[in-house]
């Protein structure tokens, strides 16, 4: 392997074709892309002639090929036997989320990639963006005081399409919940630990596909903390700001943007220590506040460029596999406190 990873990709259209081939792979030092595999022949060739890769046929002809590692963003009712199929093959793989359709399958997934002894990941990007790894440090360096609230959203608007795997269960897992309020819980599990248990409540407010349209997730935390996390398919993109608001005993940090699948947004935090007295007027200062701006690093680039170096360097990648099955278990928390309409313990 040298310096460099070689990377395979199944399912090279739509999120793979969009961001994490021209903004990961290609730009980062430590990673190639060799070849590409898509059920769509017409599609994956030109994704093949864009990226100048190799266009393969089928599965078992792209795992025969000379990669290091494959990257996975087929529908999510594919992963488990891609995820399988790559480690039996002894190709390591950073798969997109969710990492199976059950507990069961990330479970399998992880026991084969172990047996194998190759590195398994999953694609929680927004990990790395810069504003929340500084807000992360705050928070372990204490400046939030005691975790007390959080709240992250993520919406867009997503009509009714046909073939469109993230509208049916059978081939997407579930819908907005599954599709982006997983990176909302992620974030907030990074920010303030493991979860203890959640309520969820989901809906089909405007559209009609099987899949949730609409969702909403008290969170509580082992620590004490709660959240909350909301993650629609029907409300306008520029309508929703995509907050991020995480509160301690000692102040908040804000953000507006920084969930997505962008590299910048806004984040101020507001930090008054655990000392101050009771002020009966209670009173709101609206300016002020301290600017959170590191330089901003693509997500993408910064996911792939991690894994490679993960698998370089014989090591586990940061969104490791205790990572993965975590989420696994959360989102199957949710959507059994949907059905039940009860608190369901993670």
């Amino acid at each position: 392997m040298e310096n460099q990873i070689k990377w395979a990709v199944i399912g090279s259209g739509g999120i793979a074709r969009r961001r994490t081939i021209p903004e990961g792979i290609v730009p980062a030092d430590n990673a190639k892309l060799v070849s590409v595999y898509d059920i769509d022949a017409e599609a994956n060739n030109d994704v093949a002639k864009e990226f100048n890769a190799s266009a393969f046929n089928s599965l078992e002809d792209l795992l025969a090929s000379d990669v290091d590692a494959v990257y996975v963003a087929s529908p999510a009712n594919m992963h488990h036997d891609q995820v399988i199929a790559c480690a039996r093959a002894k190709k390591h793989v950073l798969c997109e989320k969710p990492l199976g359709m059950t507990i069961e399958e990330a479970e399998n997934m992880i026991k084969v990639c172990k047996e194998e002894g190759v590195v398994l990941g999953t694609g929680f990007m927004m990990r790395f963006h810069t504003q929340h790894q500084a807000a992360l440090q705050m928070i372990q360096d204490g400046k939030l005081g005691k975790p007390v609230y959080g709240r992250a959203q993520l919406s867009c608007w997503y009509p009714p399409m046909d073939g469109a795997w993230r509208q049916s269960p059978e081939t997407g897992g579930g819908g907005s919940l599954m599709d982006m309020g997983s990176h909302c819980i992620d974030l907030l599990e990074m920010f303030f630990g493991k979860l203890k248990s959640v309520s969820c409540f989901i809906n089909n407010s405007v559209h009609s596909y099987e899949s949730e349209d609409s969702a909403v997730v008290a969170l509580n935390f082992e620590n004490g903390a709660m959240a909350t996390v909301d993650t629609y398919f029907c409300i306008p993109d520029n309508s929703s700001k995509n907050v991020l608001e995480l509160y301690g005993s000692g102040g908040s940090i804000l953000a507006k943007g920084t969930i997505g699948q962008g590299d910048a947004g806004e984040m101020v935090a507001f930090l008054e220590g655990e000392d101050a007295g009771y002020d009966a007027q209670q009173a709101r200062d609206a300016g002020g506040g301290i600017e959170i701006n590191p330089a901003p690093v693509n997500t993408y680039l910064a996911e792939i460029d991690e894994f490679s170096q993960a698998v370089l360097d014989n090591r586990e990648p940061k969104n490791n596999l205790e990572i993965s099955l975590q989420s696994q278990k959360v989102l199957a928390a949710c959507y059994e406190s949907a059905r039940t309409g009860k608190v369901v313990e993670v």
